[in-house]
């Protein structure tokens, strides 16, 4: 490890000071993948863990973790997560292609299973990872939102409804489980290979989307810093309710002049209407509320885990210049991923201005071509 990584390591851990988390056992669900694999490939390397239980329904690659496959919905979870001092529930699917009803059942039944089996096996404490759009994006929002901000964003059936009842359950499950403690992380938008969300394909679209008279602020929090701040609550150095992300923020014309992309305006009715249309029909996998998330800010401000030494390795430039470069070849309108032939016919027909509300047309008449 170079002495920088060093130096960032030892800034973000609080290398050097004693630390409650020293031959902890932590248990980490969704290993396999993703930010659970990530993190749990970080918690191996980590001289303050004592052993890390990964757990998943594969085998996933984390050298010197002792692997448990299962279902996490499965009440066998209790006797394997035996002797875990913390767990981490990483499993949580936030897939834009998952059947929104198979996902709100995985992830609120995985969640209730998770919690329920911590208490049964005695383990003292949970770590939640959720997101900052729990807050909600509202023109009224401070910036930066505190923690312990109210949670205002819309119910809908959408992903966030998700995450809203994976916290509900974490708040109720100390007062069901006495003894045990949850803490939740809400990190800003999350960006890092392998990364796809509505958020990302924002900046698939082959124009920026601004509606008229919005004010969008962008955060974002790369992967590894996400990794190294879940390691933070797993050492016990934060708990109660954690808010993570680069610091600061970009405004609307900072991201167009870094990225060269150029906008498209659309008033408030036009865009919203459209875009409730495109998810009624099925055609896009967003409800239109998400799109509140690229009109007002819901920046949060990290501060629990500042106080706590912990510092981003990203800022939000480099962050948005590394999402765009993984982005590169991805064509979306309105969140909803289109073939290079469909983007070509679409974007090229249709201008970039009208993407967004010629897409339901194009799509319906290819689907009767079809049928």
């Amino acid at each position: 490890m170079s002495s920088h990584s060093s130096d960032v390591r030892s800034r973000q851990t609080g290398a050097g000071e004693p630390n409650p988390g020293a031959g902890l056992v932590v248990a980490v669900t969704g290993a396999a993948s993703g930010i659970g694999r990530r993190t749990a490939l970080r918690l191996v390397e980590c001289a303050d863990v004592k052993r890390v239980i990964a757990i998943d329904e594969r085998r996933g690659d984390v050298p010197g973790a002792q692997w448990r496959v299962l279902d996490i919905r499965d009440p066998a979870l209790a006797a394997r997560l035996k002797g875990a001092d913390v767990v981490l529930h990483l499993a949580v699917d936030m897939g834009m292609e998952s059947d929104p009803k198979a996902r709100s059942a995985y992830n609120v039944r995985g969640t209730q299973t998770v919690l329920t089996a911590a208490a049964a096996s005695g383990v003292p404490r949970v770590v939640l990872c959720t997101s900052a759009m729990v807050y909600g994006a509202l023109p009224d929002n401070d910036v930066p939102l505190a923690e312990d901000a109210p949670l205002r964003a819309v119910e809908d059936g959408s992903l966030v409804g998700d995450l809203l009842e994976v916290e509900r359950l974490g708040r109720r499950a100390p007062r069901a489980h006495p003894g045990l403690s949850v803490t939740v992380l809400r990190p800003a938008v999350v960006v890092g290979d392998g990364v796809d969300t509505v958020l990302t394909r924002h900046f698939e679209a082959p124009r920026l989307l601004v509606v008229s008279g919005s004010r969008p602020c962008w955060q974002f929090c790369h992967l590894d810093d996400l990794a190294s701040a879940l390691e933070a609550a797993a050492l016990g150095k934060v708990e109660g309710e954690v808010t993570v992300g680069c610091d600061g923020w970009l405004e609307q014309e900072e991201v167009e002049q870094l990225s060269g992309m150029r906008r498209m305006e659309l008033p408030e009715s036009l865009a919203l209407g459209a875009a409730d249309r495109l998810h009624r029909l099925g055609i896009t996998p967003a409800p239109a509320a998400d799109l509140a998330y690229t009109m007002y800010p819901w920046v949060v401000s990290g501060s629990r885990l500042h106080e706590a030494g912990w510092r981003p390795t990203r800022s939000n430039e480099e962050a948005l210049a590394e999402l765009l470069e993984q982005v590169q070849g991805h064509h979306a309108v309105a969140a909803r991923r289109l073939g290079k032939k469909d983007a070509a016919t679409t974007l090229g027909a249709a201008g970039a201005t009208a993407a967004l509300v010629g897409t339901a047309a194009y799509i319906r008449a290819r689907r009767r071509r079809r049928g």
